[in-house]
């Protein structure tokens, strides 16, 4: 092998080199969309449509509301009220209720807590919120900074989407899973089939 067959040969080699990092280094540029974007970014939240229905029980009142985020994700990890001894994020499924450590808020979209779904528990009532008050709950995130929210007591059966009344056995599942729940102390991924 000649003198310049082993010099083209390294040049060649370094060339293949130099282009197999160039090609590493932009793929590892890829991550660099609006996905990527998203994820990056910090999380901008907007509590709204807040509202506690008139508790039917003196110890315990379920609250529901909706997050936005129009940034990067995040997830809620506990909630607080200074009418409660404690509140609690619980899930439910397939009427199965459970509670849960956390709520995924995801980049650009929303986390809802509405009846029959996701919602909190304000238990060990200090006093019972009647209707027309608001109560003051502050939310913890995992990045964000904590947002209090004054969520007003509506009557028993209000819906959101119709503003009214709401079926009974909507209401019924609330109540029945509240008398359920003044006999039993809360776990977490404890069952109940009453919600």
């Amino acid at each position: 092998m000649t003198h310049r067959t082993a010099t083209r040969r390294r040049a060649l080699a370094g060339g293949a080199l130099a282009l197999a990092a160039a090609l590493t280094l932009a793929g590892c540029g890829d991550d660099s969309g609006p996905d990527a974007e998203k994820t990056a970014q910090k999380p901008d939240l907007k509590v709204g449509g807040a509202y506690i229905p008139e508790p039917t029980m003196d110890d315990m009142a379920a609250g529901f509301f909706t997050v936005t985020n129009r940034g990067g994700a995040d997830k809620l990890t506990s909630a607080t009220s200074d009418i409660a001894g404690s509140v609690t994020l619980h899930s439910s499924k397939g009427g199965v209720m459970k509670e849960q450590k956390s709520f995924d808020v995801p980049a650009g979209g929303k986390l809802e807590l509405a009846s029959g779904g996701n919602h909190l528990m304000l238990e060990k009532l200090k006093r019972k919120p009647k209707r027309g008050e608001k109560v003051a709950v502050t939310l913890h995130f995992r990045t964000a900074d904590p947002i209090t929210i004054e969520v007003p007591v509506k009557e028993a059966t209000y819906s959101p989407k119709k503003g009214h009344a709401t079926s009974d056995a909507s209401h019924a599942s609330h109540a029945s899973h509240a008398s359920h729940t003044s006999n039993a102390s809360h776990t977490p991924q404890t069952s109940h089939s009453s919600h």
